[in-house]
């Protein structure tokens, strides 16, 4: 018997509004909010969610995980997620990356994958 993902857990600043954000840029529901805790999901069973947990400090270094995302139009969906309050971070990926880097409003850094070919 193996594990099943239930859940990534993301400390946040402001646990509400990042979790909002967050069930924004993957048009996923917000399940519950309390002080200290948001949980996002996709509304699926046995899909994993995220939980935002209420934490004091501010992110301070590179994240040691992080999401991919795979939008079908890249150029698009970058400036929603910019439009939305992401921004462009530099974490030394080459000039050609298949990928862009942006960070969320508290600072996470997440990918934008091009489309495969």
């Amino acid at each position: 018997m193996g594990s099943r993902w239930d859940a990534l857990i993301v400390d946040a600043l402001d646990p509400e509004r990042l979790g909002r954000w967050w069930a924004e840029v993957l048009d996923h529901r917000v399940e519950s909010v309390s002080p200290q805790e948001v949980v996002v999901g996709s509304g699926l069973d046995g899909h994993p969610r995220l939980i935002f947990l209420r934490h004091p400090d501010a992110k301070y270094a590179k994240n040691r995980l992080h999401l991919d995302l795979r939008p079908d139009d890249l150029d698009a969906e970058l400036e929603r997620l910019v439009n939305m309050g992401a921004r462009h971070v530099d974490v030394d990926q080459p000039e050609d990356a298949a990928w862009v880097v942006l960070a969320d409003p508290e600072g996470n850094e997440f990918c934008v994958l091009r489309i495969r070919g």
